[in-house]
């Protein structure tokens, strides 16, 4: 089935997209196409693509944390490999409406019924480049953590993103970090692991009240959305970034 890129267009709606297994090296190249950052995650094992009539238009990518050690403990009783990471996610801009939260839907179901003792699902939302996490709200993954950035620094690939907030990258040694925050989300595939989180549960309200709202690249003003509230049972999505303008003919 071809992948169509950015330069797709359909008309559908979000409970018509599918979600189903296709090739690392298929969501490679996926990911690299439409994902902001440009990289795919090298320890994802677990590869779907996202489909409406028949053309795939995204990918997400799962698999271990790169620190697992320190995330086992964050679910108290978690065995090795009783958990997966949301490594990426990258959707095209022609899927419709609330299709992102379609897509994370239909792939936690997909891994509860395949992968029957992953407990949890873990991700976070890059609040420092792209979005604070609505998409995981809408599904109703638990907020765990806002944390300053410490990771993402000036790069080549950063130089937009550092013209248009050139006052809010600071200087940490040799490296020029990006200003602002990485958001942990946990979504419990078995709802009673819930109670072993060794960690506080945040509100939802607790990003607009730190700062760390952003949407689309650009910081958030005032509370976080509408439609989601802060008992965590509200709406919202991790906002895709704008795919790349290209298209590529790939076989899934």
């Amino acid at each position: 089935m071809p992948y169509l890129g950015s330069q797709g267009s359909f008309v559908g709606k979000a409970k018509d997209i599918q979600v189903k297994p296709i090739s690392s090296r298929s969501a490679n190249v996926i990911i690299k196409d439409l994902h902001y950052s440009g990289k795919v995650a090298a320890n994802s094992q677990l590869h779907l693509g996202v489909f409406l009539d028949g053309k795939c238009g995204g990918a997400l990518q799962f698999g271990p944390s790169l620190d697992k050690r320190k995330m086992l403990g964050l679910v108290k009783g978690t065995k090795w490999n009783e958990f997966l990471e949301l490594n990426r996610m990258a959707l095209a801009d022609w899927l419709p409406r609330n299709g992102e939260s379609r897509v994370i839907s239909v792939a936690l179901r997909l891994i509860k019924k395949t992968y029957p003792w992953i407990k949890w699902v873990i991700s976070f939302a890059d609040a420092t480049q792209c979005g604070d996490g609505t998409i995981y709200r809408a599904c109703g993954f638990v907020l765990t953590n806002i944390g300053k950035n410490t990771t993402i620094g000036y790069s080549e690939r950063l130089k937009q993103v550092v013209a248009k907030h050139g006052k809010e990258v600071r200087k940490q040694g040799k490296v020029q970090l990006l200003k602002g925050f990485q958001i942990r989300y946990i979504y419990f595939l078995h709802p009673k692991e819930r109670e072993n989180l060794t960690v506080e549960e945040l509100p939802y309200s607790a990003i607009q009240s730190k700062g760390a709202g952003m949407y689309r690249g650009e910081r958030r003003a005032g509370s976080i959305d509408n439609d989601a509230p802060g008992n965590q049972s509200g709406q919202g999505g991790e906002i895709p970034t704008p795919a790349l303008q290209s298209s590529k003919d790939l076989l899934i």
